[in-house]
């Protein structure tokens, strides 16, 4: 069978680092034999020399007729967009190179690049995202998108797009593990030293007032719950770790963390519900426990707001893929979530 064909668009002032997202993501890709699942090619304008914004121009070997053979195409970002930026609208050239591709190939945008996508109306009506840097600007030249500037990538089908930079990493993991499964996207990150889920959105690197030298940390309080994830946990508790006052304390937490102690403690809950299900074989109701949900339903409630699926679904997606079943997943990481905490009456909210 063909290879599936990744043809990734490489425009004048692109990033040489996001160019290369799509070669070592989908490249590193291999079936149980270990053959390779896609093939990657790039293509310009023109065929030539393509201009980088570092110190070096990458030399193109095809035009953009190759664009009619992809399966999936890849636009990443450049800092030269032209009207495509500036107006919201393709220029004679660009338009005329989109014209290759053929109804029903996949689109794959990285930062900017969605700009691309948007000026040739592929993004109307459909969630999309870019760089927080960008969002509102984005927003306001194309009103007619769904901008979702607090995401890592949109998954919309057949057109995908990513925020800033590294996100096109997740993103392209995210399409091998639609395409192949967990295994092979998990074996693409352990060969590329990433993670292959990384939680959270674009909301922990916006830049936000840094809190001044003098004021205390909210760090010893995360250590502290993340000790005590199974148990019931009160605002006044964590607090009280810093020597705050409760109001102090909350403003503080947002100030540091980004989002509130709630939305922390149950991504701090699902996290480790996450590594339980992935590692063991526990029921769920003791996996409810042992994350402090408290109950079988509330871990469900939890985890498919959080991660879109259910406890079991996950395990079953997940479980395969090894771990070490001792492993009880206390070193979590951030994952907020859009529910706050409500599993103990009086818990952080």
């Amino acid at each position: 069978m063909a290879l599936h064909r990744v043809v990734v668009l490489a425009l004048t002032g692109l990033l040489p680092f996001e160019l290369g997202i799509p070669h070592r993501i989908f490249g590193r890709a291999k079936g149980s034999a270990g053959e390779p699942l896609y093939e990657i090619l790039t293509c310009a304008l023109a065929a030539g020399p393509v201009r980088t914004d570092a110190d070096f121009a990458v030399q193109v070997a095809h035009g953009p007729e190759l664009l009619a053979t992809a399966d999936t195409v890849v636009v990443p970002a450049s800092y030269e967009l032209g009207p495509v930026y500036e107006e919201g609208r393709l220029s004679a050239e660009l338009a005329a190179a989109l014209a290759h591709i053929r109804p029903g190939t996949r689109l794959v945008s990285i930062c900017t690049g969605g700009y691309v996508l948007a000026a040739a109306g592929f993004l109307d009506g459909r969630p999309a995202t870019t760089h927080w840097f960008h969002a509102e600007h984005f927003q306001r030249l194309f009103p007619a998108v769904r901008v979702d500037a607090g995401v890592l990538y949109t998954d919309d089908g057949d057109v995908l797009t990513s925020a800033g930079v590294a996100a096109g990493i997740d993103l392209c993991l995210h399409i091998v593990r639609r395409d192949h499964g967990a295994a092979v996207a998990n074996d693409v990150a352990r060969r590329t030293v990433v993670p292959p889920h990384r939680d959270g959105g674009q909301a922990q690197f916006i830049e936000r007032p840094v809190p001044q030298p003098q004021q205390a940390s909210t760090t010893a309080a995360r250590a502290w719950v993340l000790d005590r994830l199974h148990e019931p946990v009160r605002l006044a508790d964590l607090a009280r770790q810093e020597a705050m006052s409760v109001r102090t304390f909350t403003r503080r937490f947002r100030e540091e963390v980004g989002i509130s102690p709630g939305e922390w403690i149950v991504g701090q809950r699902v996290e480790r519900a996450r590594r339980l299900l992935e590692r063991t074989d526990l029921p769920m109701e003791q996996v409810a426990r042992e994350t402090g949900f408290g109950t079988a339903q509330s871990l469900r409630k939890h985890v498919q707001a959080a991660l879109g699926v259910s406890p079991t679904a996950y395990r079953r997606t997940f479980r395969a893929t090894g771990g070490d079943p001792g492993d009880d997943g206390r070193d979590s990481a951030n994952l907020p979530s859009p529910d706050g905490p409500s599993v103990d009456a009086g818990s952080v909210h």
